[in-house]
C-alpha cells in the first residue's frame, strides 16, 4: 500500500512543502497559481481556464460543503462549469472528509479521485501566495512516494485546442442565433445565453464560421497562451468586416485585441479571485468582479480604432476594449460568475440588446 502522507510540492526554485493525499494517487507536474476565493471550488475545479494548472486555495477550510451531483440542465451539468475537472492538481491546507450541504453528493476528495486529480493538504498556502506573489506564477509538481517527474510548462502547448469541442453543437431554442467560439467555455455563459433567448451555437476554437448564419458572435475565456490560437485571431479578424454585435470574456478579450492588431503579455502571477474592482473607463462606476486569467492586453497597443473599456482598479491592467463605431467589446472579468459577484450580469443584456437591434433590421 502507498504512503500516502510521503507527498510534497517541489516549486521550479527548489522549495519543498510536505503535505498528506486527498485525491488520486499520482506525481504530476503543471504551473502552479492560487485562487483567493472563499467558496465556489466545484466551479474553480470544472473551469478549462485552469488547463495544466496546480491551483492552490488559500482558503484554509476547503470541502467542508462537499460536491454536487451530476444531474443536468440543457445537456449540460447544472451544477459544474464543463464537462471535467481540468486542473491538474489542488493544493489546500486543510481539509474535511465531512461534509454537509444540501445539494451535496459526495466529497471533495472522491471527486478527485474520480476524475484522476492528486490533491494535497497540510500545506502552508500562505507561504506558498507569499512566494508567488514575489516571484510570479511558478511550475511545480506534485511528488507522491519519490516518484519523480519532468516539469511541465502548459503554456508552451495550446491548451484550447485540448478542452474545446470538436464539432458543432446547439443549445437552447430562441429566437436569437449566438454563435458561440469555444475556446474552453464556462457553462454559466451558455445559460446566460438561453435565458436571454438565444439558440447557442457552439463551435469548436478553429472552426471557420465565415458561412454561418448568426446575429452575434460570442468568444469565450479559456485556458493559456492567446497567441497560441492563430486560426481563431484570423476568423476573427474576418469577423470585424462586418457589423454583426461581438463580445468576448476573459481569453475572448486577449483574442479579440490581437485579432484588432494588440498586443498581450504574460502576467507576473494573474488574477484568480472573486473581489478584483474594475472602473468603467470614462466613468467614477465600479464592479466587483470574478477573474481567472494569467494573460492581458496591453493598452498602450490598441488603435486608433478601439479603446479601453474597464481598467482594473489593484494594477491598472486591462480589463476589457470596446470598438469605436462598431458594437464589438469584450471583458477580461466573467460576468457570468456563478459562485461570485452578479453586478455585471448586465454586460450579457448589453449585448443581446445589440443583437437584437442587427437581428430587427
Amino acid at each position: 500500500m502507498k504512503n500516502l502522507n510521503n507527498i510534497k510540492l517541489i516549486l521550479e526554485d527548489g522549495t519543498e512543502f510536505h503535505g498528506k493525499s486527498f485525491g488520486f494517487g499520482q506525481s504530476i507536474s503543471g504551473e502552479v497559481v492560487f485562487n483567493t476565493s472563499m467558496t465556489g471550488y466545484p466551479e474553480s475545479l470544472t473551469d478549462p481556464s485552469y488547463k495544466g494548472q496546480i491551483l492552490a486555495l488559500t482558503y484554509p477550510l476547503i470541502g467542508n460543503y462537499g460536491v454536487p451531483g451530476d444531474e443536468k440542465e440543457n445537456d449540460m451539468f447544472k451544477y459544474y462549469e464543463s464537462y471535467a475537472l481540468h486542473i491538474s492538481g489542488l493544493i489546500i491546507s486543510e481539509y474535511t472528509e465531512a461534509f454537509s450541504h444540501w445539494n451535496a453528493k459526495r466529497s471533495l476528495g472522491s471527486w478527485l479521485k474520480e476524475y484522476k486529480v492528486p490533491g494535497i493538504y497540510g500545506i502552508d498556502t500562505r507561504q506558498l501566495t507569499k512566494i508567488l506573489r514575489e516571484n510570479g506564477t511558478m511550475l511545480g509538481k506534485i511528488v507522491y512516494n519519490d516518484q519523480d517527474v519532468p516539469l511541465y510548462d502548459p503554456n508552451k502547448e495550446n491548451l484550447v485546442e485540448k478542452v474545446s469541442i470538436k464539432e458543432k453543437k446547439i443549445f437552447g431554442d430562441g429566437n436569437y442565433r449566438i454563435l458561440l467560439i469555444d475556446c474552453g467555455v464556462k457553462y454559466n455563459i451558455v445559460r446566460n445565453l438561453i435565458r436571454r433567448n438565444a439558440t447557442v451555437i457552439m463551435v469548436p476554437w478553429d472552426y471557420d464560421f465565415s458561412n454561418e448564419k448568426y446575429d452575434g458572435l460570442f468568444i469565450s475565456n479559456g485556458p493559456g497562451d492567446p497567441k497560441q490560437c492563430v486560426k481563431t485571431i484570423a476568423h476573427l479578424s474576418d469577423a470585424y468586416q462586418e457589423d454583426k454585435p461581438i463580445y468576448g470574456i476573459c481569453l475572448g478579450n486577449q483574442l479579440m485585441a490581437l485579432a484588432s492588431g494588440a498586443d498581450t503579455y504574460k502576467l507576473k502571477y494573474g488574477h484568480r479571485s472573486h473581489n478584483q474592482p474594475v472602473l468603467k473607463v470614462g466613468t467614477k462606476k465600479a464592479y466587483i468582479t470574478s477573474q481567472n486569467h494569467g494573460f492581458a492586453t496591453d493598452n498602450d497597443t490598441l488603435s486608433g480604432e478601439w479603446s479601453p473599456l474597464f481598467i482594473n482598479l489593484n494594477d491598472g491592467t486591462n480589463e476589457g476594449i470596446q470598438h469605436k463605431s462598431k458594437p464589438f467589446f469584450s471583458t477580461q472579468f466573467h460576468p457570468e460568475a456563478s459562485s461570485g459577484p452578479t453586478d455585471t450580469e448586465f454586460l450579457f443584456d448589453l449585448f443581446m440588446d445589440e443583437v437584437k437591434k442587427y437581428a430587427d433590421k
